[in-house]
């Protein structure tokens, strides 16, 4: 009796073949699919609430709607998680995202990067996925205005879950002085920013030593940077009381400080960041040891920044093509330094603005409108 031999004929064993290599490139499409869609994901951030949101719209605050939270794009699965569970705090959070937004629009509008927004998801655009200083700055400003945003809210009532300050006495008071009135809600403000913020950072996990993780580390820095830079500023403020403002009495309470004082102080922080990077034990240590190390207000960052010169779709950088220039200054927003070195063109505007304000009783002020032709310069 014969034994059959199990031997394939060209088309069974073509098609074997190519269902294997079907598998194959399948499996490859699928792997380049996943890590596609996590970078899609990833560029989205929680700063688009801050941009035109249905956070900001004050008809989804109904009762137990739970679409709100699936509305809301660049949430994390623990952000969503916090938006369920406290839904009238998502629009302080974007109220947050916005003041940051403008606080870096306004620190860095001289600056060859000014913080321009590209669109609504990604907000700042493929400039944030590169761990330099601006970035740094735009972490710890965007945690810092939420701090902000969430404390007034307590204070202001707006909140179901907090109410006004209950911050200790400062012990150097004057003892005939009251503490008491409504101040901001400074600790609630900062342990739920602290929450919300860093919640994407949190489930984000990579291979310890790897890149993704150094940049997670930086950014869980420079977050807290911001949320205390918006804690150590916040002072006392005193209303007098008594006859005739005679001030024989005065009430105190807990203020935070103006935005732009902490603006201001992250700007510093900025000048002066930390270069960084992993050691073998994955922990971010100063690149020139020399230094002193950063403290847990100063910013740090693991990349230098890219070339903000030219416009380079890869890094995001818009490039200084088109902007406005000071010819008579030194300073970055010369146009020598703005234009780097291209050189700028001359026009002329006309500009409108009020003048010859007079006051009238009772109670107004009437002005009239004056126009002049001003030179104004553009980098090339």
């Amino acid at each position: 009796m014969k034994k059959s031999i199990g031997i394939l004929s060209p088309g069974v064993a073509l098609g074997t073949a190519g269902r294997a290599m079907s598998s194959k490139f399948f499996l490859m499409a699928l792997a380049i699919f996943i890590s596609f869609a996590q970078v899609v994901i990833e560029a989205n951030s929680w700063w688009s609430l801050g941009m035109n949101n249905p956070v900001q719209m004050s008809e989804v605050y109904i009762i137990g709607a739970q679409p709100l939270c699936s509305q809301l794009a660049g949430l994390s699965q623990g952000q969503k998680k916090l938006c369920h569970l406290y839904q009238d705090h998502m629009q302080y959070i974007g109220e947050g995202a916005k003041t940051g937004i403008r606080e870096c629009q306004y620190q860095f509008r001289h600056r060859r990067w000014n913080c321009s927004t590209v669109d609504d998801a990604s907000v700042f655009g493929r400039v944030m996925q590169i761990g330099s200083r601006e970035t740094a700055f735009t972490y710890a400003v965007s945690a810092a205005g939420v701090v902000n945003a969430m404390s007034r809210a307590c204070r202001e009532g707006e909140l179901s879950t907090c109410g006004c300050s209950r911050a200790a006495r400062p012990k150097d008071l004057p003892r005939d002085w009251l503490w008491g009135g409504c101040g901001d809600n400074i600790d609630y403000g900062y342990r739920f920013a602290k929450e919300f913020v860093d919640a994407r950072e949190r489930e984000r996990i990579h291979a310890k030593g790897s890149y993704e993780s150094a940049r997670i580390l930086m950014n869980l820095h420079n977050n807290e940077a911001g949320r205390r830079t918006v804690y150590n500023l916040a002072d006392v403020a005193c209303k007098c009381h008594g006859v005739s403002g005679s001030c024989s009495l005065k009430t105190c309470w807990l203020q935070l400080a103006d935005f732009r004082k902490v603006g201001d102080a992250l700007k510093e922080k900025y000048d002066s960041a930390a270069a960084m990077r992993l050691n073998s034990r994955g922990k971010l240590v100063q690149v020139n040891s020399r230094f002193n190390s950063p403290t847990t207000q100063d910013l740090v960052y693991i990349d230098p920044s890219p070339d903000y010169c030219v416009r380079n779709e890869s890094t995001g950088s818009l490039g200084t093509q088109g902007r406005l220039c000071n010819k008579t200054s030194e300073g970055m927003d010369g146009c020598e330094l703005m234009c780097c070195g291209r050189g700028y063109d001359q026009f002329k505007t006309v500009q409108t603005e009020r003048c010859h304000c007079k006051f009238h009783w009772c109670c107004y002020v009437k002005c009239k409108k004056c126009t002049e032709i001003v030179d104004q310069f553009v980098c090339k």
